[in-house]
This record gives C-alpha cells, structure tokens and sequence, in this order.
C-alpha cells in the first residue's frame, strides 16, 4: 500500500532533499509540496494524503497551526520537523495532535521509516527528543494554566484498554504492544482507536501525556 505525503517545508533546499529522499522508497509517494502552513493546510485538504511532513517554524501560517488544523479536521497524520532540541513549538504541535516528532539532522533511513510507522498509527519521537518531551510536557502543563489530567477519565476504558493505554505511556509500538498483551496487532490498533475516542484525544503521543500525568 502506498503512503501519500504532503511535505511542507519553507526553506526550497532542504524540502527538495526531503522530497528526495522519501521518493526513493517504493512504497512512498510525494503527492504535494508547501513552502508554508497556508499551503500545507489547503493541500491537505485537496490531496487527503495519509501524512503530512511538516516543519515547524514556517511564514503565512506556523507549523504548528497547520497542524492543528489538518488534525482536527481529520485530514492526515502529521510528524513534525524541528531543527531545536524541545523547541518550544514542539509542545503546540503535541498539543495540535502531532503524531510524531523529528529532528531535522535525521539520516535517510531514519526518516523513511518513521513515516512508514507513523502512517501505520504508531507514534514516533526522535530519540534525541525521546519520551524527554513527554515528560516536559506533562510537568509544564499546571504552570501554563492546562486542566491537569481527570483520573475518572479512565472510568470509560475497558480493562484491556487500559493495559494497551499503559503500554502507549511507554512508548511502545503497535508490534510491541501486540507481542507484550499477545494481541493481533490490528486488535492492538482497535483497541487504540477506541480508547483515543472514548479520552478525546488526537495522538497516541497525547495518550503518553496523560499516563504520565496520571502517574506524577
């Protein structure tokens, strides 16, 4: 199955490397290009494309706006670019349901196969930003004026539920939670499905944030 992706990207070299770079996997398709948030946005809403690869810091609409859009709208998973380290930025676009989080000095390798998993639903974070962010996230929400997390939030989850919820708190994969709860990974993907639904939330990354505010 071919993976669609929108890459918006203001600097025209380093979309051009992007570009490059994702159409020499088979399996990957470049279907659009934007050079701002403005572009992304209506791109998005033209293509549907499965991903949408967006950086952060972008004229006429930011980064995180366009994200913020394209994910409320359902119109595509989106894994964000960043060239700064837990980039202030970072926390809207996990606010604005980023699926994943990537920095800009990713090899080839690297960034094909995140978005192959992030198109595949998994969420996906740079191991230099690691769970790191989550965590920062989760700690600097009460100071921000952020509703802390409702633990009768949970009251809605199924006990199965609420183990693959734990699992996403870890960061894991679809494949790990199916090999940890000896689950066919498309249950795996049903059960993360539904639990995001019932908590009202946009990412597996924003489900992390909540099992680690629940545990602090």
């Amino acid at each position: 199955m071919t993976i669609r992706v929108v890459v918006a990207e203001d600097q025209s070299a380093v979309r051009a490397g992007l570009v490059l770079i994702l159409r020499t996997a088979p399996d990957i398709e470049v279907v659009g290009e934007a050079a701002d948030g403005e572009q992304a946005v209506a791109l998005a809403r033209t293509l549907r494309p499965d991903l949408v690869l967006m950086d952060i810091r972008m004229p006429r609409l930011d980064g995180v706006s366009a994200t913020h859009a394209v994910v409320d709208e359902r119109l595509a998973r989106v894994l964000v670019l960043t060239t700064f380290d837990l980039d202030e930025y970072v926390y809207g676009a996990l606010r604005a349901g980023a699926s994943g989080f990537l920095l800009k000095n990713i090899d080839a390798d690297g960034l094909v196969g995140a978005v192959r998993a992030v198109a595949a639903g998994d969420s996906l974070i740079a191991p230099n930003l690691a769970w790191r962010l989550i965590a920062e996230f989760a700690n600097t929400r009460g100071a921000k004026g952020d509703r802390p997390a409702d633990p009768t939030a949970l009251e809605s989850l199924t006990p199965r539920e609420r183990e693959v919820l734990s699992c996403l708190g870890e960061g894991l994969s679809n494949a790990e939670i199916s090999a940890r709860l000896r689950l066919a990974e498309t249950t795996v993907k049903t059960h993360v499905s539904r639990l995001l639904g019932k908590l009202d939330l946009r990412s597996r990354a924003q489900a992390a944030v909540l099992v680690r505010e629940l545990e602090g």
